[in-house]
Order: structure tokens, then sequence, then C-alpha cells
């Protein structure tokens, strides 16, 4: 396990929940919709997720656990994992406030410590998605599924990654090849990411058991405001080209 990337990635959100997470927690479980990504982009308008009442799920790298906040809203039965105590901390501080109650376990999406077959869907938004080794996250997700179960996560987009300068906000040039892409660690970042190209999403998705279902390259209405914290992409940019992507999966 890359016990490196998640040391750093604990430290990043360590200090991010501190910056940001945190204070945004009580708005965010707030929210009587669903969103997605650094647009919140409405589930209502992609159509992801489905019915989830009565669905055992799994958030991996759940942050502050708000996105399993809305799914139990909803009559889900989540669980929250996620390796950073702060976030969490503020997740249970949100269970209180709300009384919106689910478990949460602290650890990594590579190695979960919770039971075979358990869960009927599994989620990450920018959680496991983008801050887990994927060849180890995913057989993990493939394993806590049962037969016919979904994963559906939220990433960057291939493009937006290509077109990352090593310090600022995307451009409209390619800065890096795509051949290679894998785990990256940017100048000015303690954590470390990782991002696959599609061609890799799928191979590895089918060598553990999914068939791809969906892959939704979100675009902002035009009504969308710059994102503030995450300010990486211009809301104009990512209504010309997709800055995030949903995929959707099924355990066969």
């Amino acid at each position: 396990m890359n016990e490196d990337s998640i040391t750093a990635n604990i430290a990043q959100w360590t200090r991010q929940n501190a910056e940001f997470t945190d204070p945004a927690a009580r708005r965010h479980w707030a929210s009587e919709e669903i969103f997605w990504g650094v647009f919140s982009i409405p589930e209502d308008d992609i159509g992801s997720l489905g019915d989830v009442a009565g669905l055992d799920v799994v958030e991996l790298g759940c942050g502050t656990a708000y996105f399993s906040a809305w799914l139990a809203k909803r009559g889900a039965r989540p669980v929250g994992v996620d390796p950073t105590p702060a976030q969490l901390a503020t997740a249970r501080r949100m269970q209180a406030e709300t009384g919106i109650e689910f478990p949460l376990v602290e650890a990594p999406a590579e190695s979960v410590p919770l039971p075979d077959a358990a869960f009927d869907l599994a989620l990450s938004e920018y959680g496991a998605s983008l801050w887990a080794d994927p060849a180890k996250w995913i057989p993990e997700a493939s394993r806590l599924l049962r037969s016919g179960g979904r994963l559906v996560f939220l990433t960057n987009s291939v493009l937006v990654y290509l077109c990352a300068p090593e310090v600022g906000v995307v451009t409209e040039q390619l800065q890096r090849p795509q051949f290679g892409m894998y785990r990256i660690k940017w100048p000015e970042a303690e954590g470390i990411e990782y991002h696959l190209a599609h061609g890799d999403w799928i191979k590895l998705l089918r060598e553990h058991g999914f068939e791809l279902e969906a892959l939704h390259e979100l675009r902002p209405g035009e009504d969308a405001l710059d994102p503030g914290y995450y300010d990486f992409v211009t809301a104009d940019w990512a209504r010309k080209w997709p800055a995030e992507e949903i995929w959707v999966a099924r355990k066969l």
C-alpha cells in the first residue's frame, strides 16, 4: 500500500479541513439537494445515482461526510470511510448538530476494515477517486460490493489534468503527456493525486469485475460561478471542455 501518499494526504486534508471543509460543513450538510463537484452540478441534472432508498452505501474518502448525509436523508444506510481524523471529527460534530447519524470509519480506501459483499453502492466524490491509489481502492470497492452493486465516482477529467500547469489555473494548451499518467504531486501541494486515462480506467474496472454503465462529462450551467476554494479551473473553461467526470459501473 502507498503509505507515503496516505500520510501526505492526511497532512493535506488536515490543513484543508481547518481552512475550508470544517467551516463549510454546516452549509453542505444543510443542503436538501445532491450536488457534484466544484461547480455544484445537481444530481437531478445527471441521474447517476437513481433511487438510493434502502441501499447500503459505503463512501470511500468521505471527508466531512456531507454526501453520505445527503443519501441518509433519502433513506440510504451510509457508512463513511476516511483516513483523516480531522475530517471525521467535523463529520461527527455535524452528526451531533443535525441528528443524522451513520457509522464513520477511520481508514484509507486502499484498505477498508469492513466485510465483503456488504454494500449495494460504493461512492466517491473527489475522495478515493482522486486521492487513493486506483490499483488498491478499485479492488477494495469490488470486494465491498454485492453482486449487481454499483460503483459511482467523480474525479477530474483527463483533459483538465492534461491542461493543468504546474502552478495556477488550467490553460487552453496541453501541459503534459497523456501516456504514463498515474501519480502526481503538484509543486505547491502536500498531497499526492492519482489520475488515469480513460482506457486505463476501463481496463482496471473490467479486471475487477465491473461493467461500465456510464461516463458523465460534466458541464456547468451558464450561471455557474468560478469555484472559490478549489480554484484550479474557471467556469468559462469548464463550459467549453469537461473539467470533471462521473463514472458509473456495476459489479457483475
